[in-house]
């Protein structure tokens, strides 16, 4: 999976976590529809994003374009964890 794979996967996630959080923008998106994603700023993965995107929309199937403009930083979710280590020396 090359760079703009990996992105373009971690944009659709981000897009289905927002969806799911504001149903009404999903609604806005025509059903059958092919969502392109772009990031604002990023001219060359959007070129890329862009190219692929318009080999795999079937015939008759309306494009849907959603720029993500910014993103909040990468944190965890991780609430509660727990470490442990054990140390395992031989003796010869």
């Amino acid at each position: 999976m090359n760079i703009y794979e990996r992105r373009n996967s971690l944009l659709g996630m981000e897009l289905d976590r927002y969806l799911r959080e504001h149903p009404e923008f999903s609604e806005r998106i025509p059903n059958n529809s092919h969502i392109i994603m772009l990031l604002e700023g990023d001219k060359e993965f959007n070129k890329w994003s862009t190219d692929l995107g318009n080999k795999q929309t079937e015939k008759g199937q309306t494009i849907v374009y959603i720029t993500i403009r910014k993103l909040a930083p990468v944190h965890s979710r991780i609430e509660e964890l727990e470490l442990v280590t054990r140390s395992n020396l031989c003796s010869l």
